[in-house]
């Protein structure tokens, strides 16, 4: 993939960031902390190095919330909407982006899940279930 710039946004619009390819990795993460945070079966998560991640507005209503018992676990939002948003590693050299919070595309699918073995009793793909266009 060429380089290209993907931007995203919380909910309310108040944060914005912009994240540039190539991406560290996309995958899907089934742990239960990645579960709990997101309020879903598995959160897509997108990894990329500091210098290609950019606040273009709102940086200083972002939120964070690290899990002491956690080395690897973190979770960014907006203070006023609360909507999932990226997060800087502790080491400082990486952000883990919530790819539900892109505005774009960002032209990659998921490559893998992990803790595969952690997903939820009542997880299944969602090819397995009926589709309609709209709410029915």
């Amino acid at each position: 993939m060429d380089e290209s710039t993907i931007r995203g946004s919380c909910l309310c619009g108040a944060v914005g960031f912009e994240i540039r390819t190539p991406f560290v990795f996309f995958q899907y993460c089934h742990c239960s902390r990645c579960r709990k945070s997101s309020g879903s079966a598995h959160s897509a998560n997108i990894l990329v190095k500091a210098a290609q991640f950019a606040w273009t507005r709102g940086e200083a209503g972002v939120r964070r919330y690290e899990l002491p018992a956690a080395e690897h676990f973190c979770i960014g939002f907006c203070g006023i909407c609360g909507s999932s948003l990226p997060w800087r590693t502790r080491n400082g050299k990486l952000f883990l982006v919530p790819a539900g919070a892109l505005d774009d595309d960002p032209g990659i699918k998921p490559a893998r899940n992990i803790f595969w073995d952690s997903r939820a009793s009542w997880c299944m793909s969602a090819s397995e279930l009926p589709i309609f266009p709209e709410d029915p």
